[in-house]
């Protein structure tokens, strides 16, 4: 059986789908601050390392990839997006991407920071 070809989205540049994470934040009332809170805890960047990658283009795959310290709470990230079970996503980078989705569509429905940042 042949492999299949990597998803699109890991070749993407990072910065080309931040500003849609904005938007879905900014249009349920809440802010860019946060959506960087969110990133910046997934993924242990400082906001410094995280403008550089998103200056830079880097694109998804290695945006994680390079992660300094991916949140070990993040494997209690868990529900439907996209209509597929975050926890039940098998390959490695998929998930986390979808981990990142996730925390976003909560804090767009409005859930308190804390609950989001699993603290």
């Amino acid at each position: 059986m042949a492999e299949k070809p990597p998803h699109r989205i890991y070749q993407m540049p990072f910065a080309s789908v931040y500003p849609h994470y904005i938007a879905k934040a900014e249009k349920k009332g809440r802010e860019k601050s946060e959506v960087d809170t969110i990133i910046r805890w997934l993924t242990g960047y400082t906001q410094k390392q995280f403008e550089t990658h998103l200056r830079k283009e880097t694109d998804f795959e290695n945006f994680f990839q390079k992660a300094p310290a991916m949140n070990p709470a993040r494997t209690q990230i868990k529900g439907l997006i996209c209509g597929i079970r975050v926890e039940d996503i098998q390959e490695p980078l998929m998930r986390e991407i979808r981990y990142l989705d996730k925390l976003i569509d909560e804090l767009a429905k409005g859930k308190a920071m804390e609950k989001i940042l699993r603290s």
